[in-house]
């Protein structure tokens, strides 16, 4: 089941430009910032309500899922701040290449 790629399909591509790649970080860390925040704010309505029960398997399960909630919202926050850096990485590293090319005219 392989499809046939045309020579005008893989045409269209953009390639990558420093402005492109600042312009992902910042939509990235926008969006590293905002899972932070939220992770903030869950951690702390958690912290605040404390579990009313005397069963300990209700507290056992409630605990983890507490820290499932709050360990995906900082696994989403941590992924996305690596993405920013590695596109700022990117952008620098394309920009220091158009910068060192040689001008051909």
């Amino acid at each position: 089941m392989s499809e046939n790629i045309t020579p005008q399909e893989t045409a269209t591509q953009a390639q990558a430009s420093p402005l492109r790649c600042i312009t992902g970080a910042i939509i990235s860390s926008g969006m590293a910032y905002a899972l932070y925040s939220l992770m903030i704010a869950i951690a702390t309505s958690f912290a605040s309500k404390p579990v009313h029960s005397t069963n300990e398997l209700v507290i056992k399960i409630t605990s983890a899922v507490r820290t499932l909630v709050v360990g995906i919202v900082a696994l989403g926050s941590g992924i996305f701040g690596i993405v920013a850096i590695g596109l700022i990485a990117l952008g620098v590293q394309l920009l220091i290449q158009q910068l060192s090319q040689p001008k051909s005219n």
